[in-house]
């Protein structure tokens, strides 16, 4: 009876160290505020893309107008930020909640309109994310977005092959020397490739940044295994499945 006692406690506090031993969900917040590239209809679908299929908690935050994006407290308590905002005109206390996140080694997700997505503090662009925006080219012929051969084993380009844009090319070259390139796109209209992915690290924080984010970019499979990638990586976890229930 003792020795069975002994195995029943043995069992209960070994499943309890497993429980206590699985990994939180990722906690992303989003930013969202381009109204050009349709954020507002992407980032929600992609929000249940990510929640449905991976181990993460997202909270969305959706600007109200270009000088007002709500709930930005929530960036004191997330593993990672995806930001996908266009030149909002943030001030005061929110504009300072953004910055200090930006500014103080924390991980972030940059798509497309993140290299501008706030008019108020555009040295994001190349103190943090490592870039260059500086216009874009005409649209026209899709983009064919490829992985640089040198980078094609980092894990965020994991499951990413070549893959098509149906968006203007944007002008990004030449970035911070501390950059990694992961892939560049071309165009007929381009003299020569962007850099349309990249990674970099901040202050300690890692960070990505894609030009790319089309409302059709995230209905592509590559794209979206791209941002989920730089999601965990950013956050420094492993790309983790959503436990079966």
């Amino acid at each position: 009876m003792r020795r069975m006692l002994v195995c029943c406690s043995l069992a209960v506090l070994c499943g309890g160290l497993a429980f206590a031993g699985a990994p939180a969900p990722l906690k992303v917040v989003m930013l969202s505020g381009s109204w050009e590239y349709k954020s507002a209809e992407s980032l929600p679908v992609f929000k249940e893309f990510l929640e449905t299929n991976y181990s993460a908690r997202v909270t969305l935050l959706q600007a109200a107008k270009r000088d007002d994006l709500p709930g930005l407290e929530a960036l004191e308590d997330c593993d990672v930020m995806l930001l996908f905002t266009r030149r909002l005109q943030l001030q005061g206390d929110q504009l300072e909640r953004y910055t200090k996140y930006c500014q103080s080694g924390h991980p972030i997700v940059g798509v497309r309109t993140a290299s501008h997505a706030v008019q108020t503090w555009l040295a994001l662009d190349r103190e943090v994310l490592g870039g260059n925006y500086h216009g874009h080219y005409g649209g026209g012929p899709e983009q064919t977005v490829s992985a640089v051969p040198a980078a094609k084993d980092h894990p965020v380009l994991t499951g990413v092959g070549q893959f098509t844009s149906a968006y203007s090319l944007y002008k990004t070259s030449p970035l911070a020397a501390d950059t990694t390139l992961l892939m560049t796109s071309t165009t007929p209209k381009a003299k020569a490739p962007e850099p349309a992915a990249w990674v970099r690290e901040h202050k300690g924080a890692r960070i990505f940044y894609t030009s790319l984010g089309g409302p059709e970019d995230f209905k592509n499979p590559p794209f979206r295994r791209l941002l989920v990638n730089a999601l965990f990586w950013t956050a420094r976890r492993p790309v983790t499945p959503k436990p079966a229930e």
